[in-house]
């Protein structure tokens, strides 16, 4: 079974916003995101949709881009759970119309949150809290169209376990793309995707590369990885019943037990028997010294 790869983006309008006001903000994202795609597979498919959700929060250059991508398998559980109704092998729903449906739902969740006096407004954004400028605001942004993104389909199940081993827990930038720091001055390597995902560099003062890192802190207890319809956390039946019609196994075969050293090895590159000085030389344990017992000063 295959699963689907969706991506929903947030106008760039909102992005002050959303910096102020994070937690509700990126509760809204999740929660319209999920919804739309459950309403599209009732109507479409006419069952019960599954989606893992990630949020990232940046581009390639560090600056504020909040979006989601969806991994969704290629099906649904039927409403009355007797049947698996298995989606086109390489189409899910209509992006235009999905998009039409999350923005609708975006803005809903934020006109109320508005009303409930549940935003912030500080500094440069002070001007939204004034209830005609946040309803203009709303008007410009239900007159835009907003992107929803089908990248190409995952073959397997591999294939996502391998893709939320390397993005579930990514930062906005990886140690190898710093390529150095001195003079108060920053120089790391990033992709262009307007131009042929060309590798560049760009050259930042210290004070805006922190500013730009920073810009990705979540608040705390805000999770990024959440999980909805029949593989969400208390839909463990409904799961076991896609299995079951399927012809899957009740349950996951348990990983192997790997060490820290093989684990270090597969997850990092890094080898730990290896000489950390010459990186030639190998390691090799023949003992573990006691520990002396400490010395009584009395």
């Amino acid at each position: 079974m295959g699963y689907f790869h969706l991506v929903f983006t947030v106008p760039h309008e909102l992005n002050r916003l959303i910096l102020v006001n994070k937690k509700p903000l990126i509760n809204i994202l999740f929660h319209a995101a999920s919804e739309a795609l459950l309403e599209f597979a009732r109507t479409h498919l006419g069952g019960t949709l599954g989606l893992t959700t990630v949020l990232h929060t940046w581009d390639q250059t560090l600056l504020d881009h909040f979006h989601l991508h969806c991994l969704v398998p290629a099906g649904a559980l039927s409403l009355d759970q007797n049947r698996w109704i298995p989606a086109r092998k390489n189409f899910l729903f209509p992006v235009t119309a999905l998009s039409i449906v999350f923005r609708g739902k975006f803005l809903d969740f934020l006109k109320k949150a508005f009303d409930r006096k549940k935003l912030l407004f500080p500094r440069q954004s002070a001007p939204l809290a004034d209830a005609g400028t946040f309803t203009l605001l709303l008007i410009r942004l239900r007159q835009k169209p907003w992107v929803v993104y089908a990248k190409k389909p995952f073959a397997s199940p591999d294939s996502v376990l391998d893709y939320l081993g390397r993005y579930t827990h990514r930062v906005a930038l990886s140690n190898d793309r710093i390529l150095s720091a001195h003079n108060g001055e920053v120089t790391f390597s990033y992709r262009d995707r307007k131009n042929h995902n060309q590798r560049k560099f760009m050259r930042l003062q210290t004070e805006e590369f922190i500013r730009r890192f920073l810009l990705h802190v979540i608040p705390k207890g805000l999770m990024r990885v959440r999980h909805f319809g029949f593989l969400a956390n208390n839909a463990k039946e409904r799961l076991s019943k896609c299995r079951q019609l399927l012809g899957l196994l009740p349950s996951l075969p348990k990983p192997l037990q790997r060490s820290a050293h093989e684990l270090m090895l597969a997850l990092t590159g890094i080898d730990l028997t290896r000489c950390p000085r010459c990186r030639k030389g190998t390691l090799i344990f023949r003992a573990q010294l006691p520990i002396p017992a400490s010395q009584d000063s009395s």
